[in-house]
């Protein structure tokens, strides 16, 4: 069963806490008491466990980095894995897409996200050149949907591996959809294949016990999408924040996908309070940080939207807060990806409740 902490201890506990040898997913069952250090009291939860016939994936959806300026495929074949030592026997894995986190050691190998189908063969071949485990990819846990993170899915899925995803990476992935900011930004995802989709899925959290460690991934609502985990090894003091946490300058919200600026800052602001102060932090793009550049980020996260919300209560229109430049004091966080103007409609759109083209799920 998953380990709870009292309030007011870390959402990462040391190697003496419950930490458990062996394959073992959990769900949490109690909600009436406190989850990972007092974090988000929520109801009873269940895992749902659901099994589906294996074909292959479809398309290629949303490149959420600052490549997606470009607006086409990269060339695969040109692709280089870099492995980082992070602590440990924890890995991130840099090449095309989302940053990939990954325990390593006897019992097997835990990846968290795993960029596109034609870079699982060098993902895999990265992780064995490790010389750690000739042992597979048992678990892949997706951090959100997008096709930068899920897009190995199916190759990691037909050679066994299981998928673990929150609830609505599962139903977004099935469904397909419009994904954007609700103005510049959209992009068309079309409805995943079958191999592609999570076989365990959670509401509120899960936990695999693998490699002598409590690897919990727990759901942020509303951040980056509607279906984001961070993901934590405690034993070796990681996390994993997905795209809550990026280091591309002004994030990609999918305010389409049940996004909000509101939900990332509130991420940020209760994850950090409860890690410990030399936690090392994996984003969901970009180098290797530390806390005091999640502190930064959610810092010009705060601001921004202070800045919006002061320009909407003054009754001005986005057009308006383009033309005054509003977000110019913060001109060092835009990129090709999202600049300032597409910061702007991010930071309207999701304060203000408009999502443009969305899927509504049951």
């Amino acid at each position: 069963m998953v380990n709870q902490t009292s309030d007011g201890e870390s959402l990462l506990p040391g190697p003496g806490r419950g930490a458990r040898v062996g394959e073992h997913i959990s769900p949490a069952m109690d909600r009436s008491d406190t989850i990972l250090g007092g974090f988000l009291r929520r109801g009873e939860m269940s895992m749902q466990i659901r099994t589906w016939m294996v074909p292959a994936l479809a398309g290629l959806a949303l490149v959420c980095g600052p490549a997606a300026a470009a607006q086409q495929a990269p060339d695969f074949s040109k692709v280089q894995i870099k492995a980082t030592k992070v602590s440990g026997n924890i890995y991130m894995l840099e090449g095309e897409g989302g940053n990939v986190g990954a325990s390593v050691g006897e019992d097997g190998i835990v990846i968290v996200d795993d960029q596109f189908a034609p870079l699982a063969e060098k993902i895999q071949a990265a992780l064995k050149n490790l010389g750690i485990t000739d042992k597979p990819v048992r678990f892949v846990i997706n951090t959100h949907y997008h096709g930068d993170h899920t897009g190995g899915n199916v190759p990691f899925n037909n050679a066994g591996s299981t998928l673990i995803a929150q609830d609505n990476v599962r139903k977004r992935l099935e469904a397909g959809g419009i994904a954007g900011n609700g103005s510049s930004i959209k992009r068309e995802i079309k409805p995943a294949e079958k191999a592609a989709l999570p076989i365990i899925t959670f509401e509120h959290d899960v936990t695999v016990h693998l490699n002598g460690e409590d690897i919990r991934a727990l759901h942020f609502p509303s951040g980056h999408t509607d279906g984001d985990s961070i993901i934590f090894f405690p034993k070796n003091n990681v996390v994993h924040m997905g795209d809550d946490f990026v280091r591309y300058g002004f994030p990609f919200i999918d305010v389409a996908s049940g996004g909000s600026v509101q939900g990332m800052i509130d991420a940020m602001e209760k994850a950090t309070a409860q890690l410990p102060a030399d936690v090392k932090v994996i984003p969901g793009h970009g180098a290797l940080s530390n806390l005091d550049d999640v502190r930064a980020f959610t810092k010009m996260l705060k601001e921004t939207s202070a800045v919006v919300q002061k320009a909407i209560n003054d009754h001005k229109t986005l057009d308006q807060m383009k033309q005054e430049k509003i977000l110019a004091p913060w001109a060092k966080w835009k990129s090709d990806f999202v600049n300032e103007d597409a910061f702007i409609e991010t930071l309207y759109n999701s304060l203000t409740g408009h999502k443009g083209e969305f899927v509504k799920h049951n």
